[in-house]
């Protein structure tokens, strides 16, 4: 017994770990507590959903997978010949011919295998690449579907990082961990066999140290979620803060408060660092611990094989030579390599399952504005709209149109004005569908806006809003978006419509004058007028302004009074404004207050009334008198 003493401290070491770490395991269940609102999918879930993905190139997957056990064929059987020619130079008949035959038949082997690894990594970098574009444009046209309400609760940051980084973790899955699990777990299977039949009772030994090493993976899964799940969201935390300050820099300028900005990214730099640590802690743990019992293995095997100086010696009743303790010395390291290549893998392989849930999350969101099973395709619209008793909250409970109800004939320019908060913006998104209303009904020519599909509601309207948003590329880009079959003369001819091209002409690049990320090198006018083309070229039936004309200087105000008068001959339009002087010649102007109608007429009845419009534009023209005096 004393003889294998030193085997019992290793074995009762390793257990003294393990003790341990399922002590850790234990503590980490019972005090990590998750979001209410963050979903947690299995693994087996993920993969599941994911190879939906890879679907379409089954082909490719079966070429690699008999490609895979070509290449195989040297881990099973590289250890057999060494230990072969390790026994053909102990003999007395040593030919230096059979070492040569033996020395290149292991070289053909490996190079065989090198070749088939090649064209294994190649198919899978073209399959991977594939899957990781559908994965990116199935997460952007999601994206694109969802409501406004469930844009406004996401921040830009956190969508930026789905499309771009998510996509770029799970594309390792595809092009190596799955296929090296396979290709592992096949590799283990072969060399266990081969053990079997050289020396079960050197197999049964090595086979111990299996338990622990299922163990402590399965234990080190649930601490290498944990810490990969909190990488992602600081990531994320990190990329949303980037994007709302680099985007509000000139602010921050504006009121010095760098510091203040740089303290806050700093603190959430910090808490990515802390995050990134926690998960090199935790595979700096596992990977030795493999390790450990790698080593552990085969210091038992030289123990037992080396007892009786190699000749002669027996464990469990089978005689070990010096051949079998080579063979088994490479078989072990053959053994314990696909496992330890995958703890390697498995930072990669829990981050693309981190990353994968956050993609199915957003995949998995419904969105709130859909076509009616029952949705009618419109080739054309007159532009008459009704609202019948719209009642309309962003918030259950806190509505911010109650009951409200007016028709517009076709043609007919139609304002809404009245206090901040009080619903002119509101109705206007709800023309178009931005958002469904909770009771009431908005009719388009008669017909419910619910009935109409949303991508032919939307093509026959023109938004022009005060916050024009210009696309990085240049001027024929902005004002086309995308759209084809254009030429030139008809983007001057728009251009021309709505006054936009005199700046233009005066650009050095006309048309091809660069726009840079959302047209700051351009003034607010300009970017209006542009916009007021964009919305011409898409020949609309319904044109919405909202404070089209705030914050424009005077002569470029003129200029677009004078596109807005073009513009109504167009089509019906639809203001939102606070000039009340911008909107004296529309066909009716409706007075919001509190999400109700308070009046509604032609400028000359309302002023007639003298109500609540009459001392607005009293007032304004009040302001307008004292800044031309002063």
């Amino acid at each position: 017994m004393k003889e294998y003493l030193p085997l019992l401290i290793a074995c009762a070491v390793i257990g003294l770990f393990t003790l341990v770490f399922v002590a850790a395991y234990i503590a980490l269940k019972r005090h990590v507590k998750h979001p209410e609102n963050e979903r947690h999918m299995t693994d087996s879930y993920l993969i599941k959903r994911l190879l939906q993905y890879a679907r379409p190139y089954t082909k490719q997957f079966v070429l690699v997978f008999f490609i895979m056990l070509v290449s195989i064929a040297y881990d099973v059987m590289s250890p057999l010949l060494i230990s072969r020619i390790q026994g053909l130079i102990k003999l007395g008949s040593f030919q230096l011919s059979r070492l040569y035959a033996m020395v290149a038949v292991y070289a053909g082997i490996l190079v065989v295998s090198m070749v088939c690894t090649y064209f294994q990594a190649m198919i899978l970098q073209t399959v991977g690449q594939k899957i990781l574009t559908q994965i990116r444009l199935d997460t952007f046209t999601r994206i694109e579907s969802l409501s406004h309400e469930q844009l406004n609760q996401i921040p830009v940051g956190k969508l930026v990082t789905r499309v771009s980084n998510d996509p770029n973790a799970i594309s390792f899955l595809f092009t190596n961990i799955l296929v090296t699990l396979l290709k592992n777990t096949m590799v283990i299977i072969g060399v266990l066999g081969a053990m079997l039949m050289l020396n079960y009772a050197l197999t049964l030994m090595v086979l111990c140290f299996v338990p622990f090493l299922v163990l402590f993976t399965l234990i080190f899964q649930k601490f290498s979620r944990e810490v990969h799940r909190r990488v992602n969201n600081t990531r994320t935390d990190v990329n949303t803060y980037l994007s709302e300050n680099l985007s509000g820099m000139k602010i921050t300028q504006i009121f010095n408060r760098e510091q203040v900005k740089m303290e806050e990214f700093l603190d959430k730099s910090h808490k990515l660092q802390r995050a990134k640590y926690n998960r090199m802690l935790v595979f700096g743990i596992f990977r030795p611990m493999v390790y450990m019992l790698f080593v552990t293995s085969n210091l038992f095997l030289f123990y037992i094989g080396c007892r009786g100086y190699i000749q002669d010696t027996t464990f469990l009743g089978q005689t070990i030579t010096s051949e079998i303790v080579v063979a088994f010395y490479m078989y072990i390291s053959k053994f314990f390599n696909p496992i330890q290549a995958l703890a390697e893998q498995f930072d990669v392989l829990q981050q693309s399952f981190a990353s994968a849930e956050k993609i199915f999350t957003i995949l998995d969101m419904v969105p709130e504005v859909v076509d009616e099973p029952d949705a009618i395709e419109l080739e054309e619209i007159k532009g008459e709209i009704e609202f019948k008793d719209v009642w309309f909250a962003y918030k259950p409970g806190e509505w911010v149109l109650k009951g409200v109800s007016f028709h517009v004939e076709p043609k007919q320019t139609v304002a809404f004005v009245g206090s901040t908060g009080s619903g002119k913006t509101t109705i206007l998104s709800l023309i178009c569908r931005n958002y469904d209303i909770q009771k009431g009904q908005i009719l388009i020519d008669g017909i419910d806006i619910r009935k109409i599909k949303l991508s032919s509601l939307r093509r026959h309207f023109g938004q022009m809003l005060q916050d024009v948003f210009l696309f990085s590329g240049d001027i024929r880009s902005n004002i086309l978006l995308r759209m084809e079959g254009v030429s030139d003369e008809e983007v001057w001819k728009a251009a021309r419509y709505v006054n936009a091209d005199s700046f233009i002409r005066r650009l050095e690049n006309g048309l091809d004058e660069v726009v840079r990320e959302r047209g700051n090198n351009f003034s607010a006018g300009q970017r209006q007028l542009l916009s007021f083309a964009r919305t011409i070229i898409h020949k609309p039936s319904v044109m919405i302004l909202d404070e089209a004309t705030a914050n424009i200087d005077t002569e470029t105000e003129l200029l677009i009074q004078d596109s807005l008068e073009k513009m109504k001959n167009i089509g019906t339009m639809l203001i939102v404004a606070h000039r009340l002087s911008t909107i004296q010649h529309s066909d009716n102007i409706i007075l919001l207050s509190h999400g109700k109608i308070l009046e509604q007429g032609t400028h000359q009845q309302l002023l007639h009334q003298k109500g609540r419009y009459y001392q607005l534009y009293t007032l304004q023209f009040q302001k307008q008198q004292l800044l031309k005096e002063g």
